[in-house]
């Protein structure tokens, strides 16, 4: 429905995202009306779409989702309205003497002919200029955001996008609504698609399939982990994409794939045979990624450190024996420029970091030890006694984003440190590894750490597996296995799982359970009494202390469901608190939550010791609860897991998901005391050996299954991995052999 009225007093104002609740005059009636304005001030006549909705604390309000800005008619209002505040310089007094000069025509006067402004005693010729000019900008302001509104953007995302092409907004999108796609983050193909097709764009049109091409590798990108397509598999995809048929088309795919390569958003290469298209920015991220390896490997001095003697002393020191394998793992690391260890658990990997630590400061080099997420660096930092960082905190995020550049260490501003040592390398993707290896100094050591067997990163590229596969950096593989407990099962059954053979499953142990169950809700009900009754009494840790790790999203055990059931026993509805509906999710206070995106914006907080911190970025699987909503505005305060205090404004809510139960893929780098895991049937591409075998090594402290044995056989035979389309390999050996050839 739509109400109009004047709005008589602000409430509440959220200059960031124009969140405003106020009181309207509708008919006498006085209103309290929420919802994003782009300019508000008492005295403006508005015209509002919405619907009248029951607040538990404040009553009935009007929540509105799209509004006018009507101008005022009658002379009172005028002189209401101009001396609101609007625009700026014009007060009480200049308003009451404009309004008693110019009547009815004030408006008109000011848009048309500001310069008569300047017959009124006060207002000079420049000041006049200045009023109409800015009357000219916020109407032109609000035009624009109604306009976007017609095509169902939002005044939040509207501002972004004037914020990007100002005055020219309605005309690049009239022109070409696919631009935003390229142009403004948040803005989609589809969304693109639909406002092109209300301004009756045809469908073959280059515009449209320049956009569906980008559209077609970006979502290979994000969904398959691809940094480039076969060209002939680009081109079908995105022709079922954009509902036109490839053949008869052809030649409009071929000339839009080539303005794309012309202004360098797309680079065409031949590879083994094969024609690929890339995203010119996923180039440079492999390109250079490959270079720095190949520099930093050729940087090492000739003469090799003989360590035998520091690894003895170390070894005494600590009163253990290291296996000929892990001491070959700390020579490696120690005399290459680059070098890679990679074991399951329970092989050393930890022990192994502590003495290279060591050795490294024995011979006088500063070392940083770093990971990919919170969770995972806090673990490197327990288990060495030396502080670990996440990588995006050691490269800074640059709030200011200077000269492009989204971290303050870069090439031009590198890191303080002769070694970097990462843990859990398997997760990092092209574009982080990138960021990281610009910001190493050109003599840097550099020790990769992890597990080749586990998932590959969430986000693109495959940077361990494509390292390995070049066979051209120096790679211990560590097989024989030291962290076992009496009576524990965990790491010799996740050993089993990787080699393909079924885990012992009797329950005779202290950590490693299953319980067999056939129908999917009675594996779903299973699962939350599991949760929230059964293990928090057998281990004495509260429900959100144990993890859920399901293999898909939906379905009766998909974590959507899940999470729905165990929000309602963990933490059920309370009058006494808060929560907010964002899309299908409902947040409350007390939830536990993940983000699930790369968020370099968000300011946090924290306190260390007596010292407050503060910095900007939440990063995708990072895990907290939330605190507080203030139910006006939608603020939501989430304190992570690492003692991050973040302020998410409603509009960053989406980026936020419910986390009783998370998927086995976003739980990569984690660990858990305990896991439940849900065993179901489902297709073969997705439940995979590494996949469970992933979800297992999440544990720290028990691991039950639940569901039939027969679905687990199959996925513990199912030796399937995903081939990613990635160039990397490739291109290290190129620059290795390029390097190589500069020192012969």
């Amino acid at each position: 429905m739509v109400i109009e009225g004047t709005l008589e007093e602000i409430v509440y104002r959220n200059e960031e995202n124009g969140y405003t609740v106020g009181i309207l005059d509708f008919k006498g009636t006085m209103v309290t009306v929420v919802g994003k304005l782009i300019t508000a001030n008492e005295g403006e006549n508005l015209s509002l779409e919405g619907e009248f909705v029951k607040n538990k604390k404040y009553g009935y309000q009007f929540a509105f989702s799209s509004y006018q800005t009507i101008l005022p008619k009658s002379l009172a209002g005028i002189e209401r309205y101009l001396s609101s505040g609007l625009i700026k310089g014009v007060g009480p007094v200049t308003a009451k003497n404009i309004v008693s000069q110019f009547k009815e025509d004030t408006f008109s006067i000011i848009e048309m002919a500001p310069y008569r402004l300047a017959e009124i005693k006060g207002i000079s010729k420049e000041k006049a200029l200045e009023i109409g000019n800015k009357f000219s900008a916020l109407k032109n302001i609000q035009n624009t955001v109604m306009f976007l509104q017609g095509y169902n953007i939002t005044t939040n995302m509207a501002l972004k996008i004037f914020e990007v092409y100002g005055d020219k907004t309605m005309e690049i999108v009239k022109n070409n609504p696919y631009k935003l796609v390229e142009d403004i983050d948040g803005i989609g193909f589809l969304s693109a698609d639909k406002i092109a097709k209300n301004l009756g764009i045809e469908n073959n049109s280059e515009f449209r399939i320049r956009a569906g091409i980008v559209h077609t590798i970006n979502t290979s990108t994000e969904k398959n982990g691809n940094t480039y397509l076969p060209k002939k598999l680009l081109l079908s995809q995105a022709s079922e994409v954009l509902d036109l048929d490839h053949d008869e088309n052809l030649s409009l795919f071929e000339t839009a794939l080539e303005c794309l390569v012309n202004d360098k958003t797309c680079i065409t290469l031949w590879q083994d045979g094969v024609e690929i298209v890339m995203l010119t920015k996923y180039y440079r991220y492999e390109n250079g990624i490959a270079q720095k390896i190949a520099l930093l490997n050729g940087a090492i001095i000739k003469t090799k450190l003989n360590v035998e003697r520091e690894i003895d002393f170390f070894e005494k020191r600590n009163n253990l024996s290291f296996h000929e394998e892990q001491r070959k793992a700390i020579e490696n690391s120690i005399n290459s420029g680059v070098s890679v260890i990679t074991g399951g658990p329970g092989t050393g990997k930890t022990t192994i970091v502590k003495c290279i630590i060591e050795i490294l400061k024995q011979n006088g080099m500063q070392v940083m030890l770093l990971a990919p997420t919170g969770r995972a660096s806090k673990r490197l930092s327990d288990a060495t006694g030396e502080e670990a960082k996440t990588i995006h905190r050691a490269l800074e995020v640059n709030p200011l984003n200077n000269g492009g550049s989204r971290f303050v260490h870069n090439e031009n501003c590198p890191l303080k440190t002769n070694a970097v040592i990462i843990d859990e390398v398997s997760m990092v993707d092209v574009m982080l590894m990138f960021s990281l290896l610009k910001a190493l100094p050109r003599d840097c050591k550099l020790i990769l750490v992890g597990d080749k067997d586990q998932l590959p990163s969430v986000g693109a590229g495959n940077v361990l597996g494509d390292i390995l596969e070049s066979k051209l950096i120096q790679t211990t593989m560590l097989t024989k296995i030291f962290r076992q407990a009496d009576n524990s099962l965990i790491i010799s059954n996740a050993h089993l799982i990787n080699q393909g053979v079924m885990p012992v499953i009797d329950n005779c142990s202290n950590d490693f359970f299953f319980e067999e169950k056939f129908e999917l809700s009675d594996i779903k009900n299973s699962v939350i009494d599991l949760i929230t009754k059964r293990l928090p009494k057998f281990t004495n840790l509260n429900s959100n202390q144990i993890q859920v790790l399901a293999p898909m999203k939906a379905g009766v055990c998909g974590i959507d469901n899940l999470n729905k059931s165990l929000q309602e026993i963990i933490n059920p509805p309370n009058i006494n608190k808060q929560e907010l509906s964002i899309g299908l999710n409902i947040f409350r206070v007390g939830d536990k939550v993940m983000q699930t995106t790369n968020n370099y914006n968000l300011v946090w907080k924290r306190m260390n010791g007596f010292i407050e911190e503060e910095g900007e970025g939440v990063f995708n699987g990072d895990i907290g609860f939330i605190e507080m909503i203030d139910y006006q505005t939608g603020e939501t305060v989430v304190v992570f897991e690492d003692g991050r205090r973040c302020i998410y404004p409603r509009t960053d809510l989406g980026d936020l998901s419910l986390a009783y139960a998370i998927t086995i893929h976003k739980s990569q780098g984690s660990e858990f005391d305990v896991v439940v895991i849900p065993v179901i049937s489902g297709a073969s591409i997705i439940l995979t050996r590494n996949l469970i075998y992933t979800a297992v090594t999440r544990a720290k402290k028990m691991v039950v299954l639940v569901g039939e044995k027969k679905n687990l056989k199959r996925m513990v035979a199912n030796a399937y991995t995903v081939k990613r389309f990635t160039l990397l390999k490739d291109l290290i050996i190129k620059s290795v052999e390029k390097i190589s050839s500069l020192f012969d």
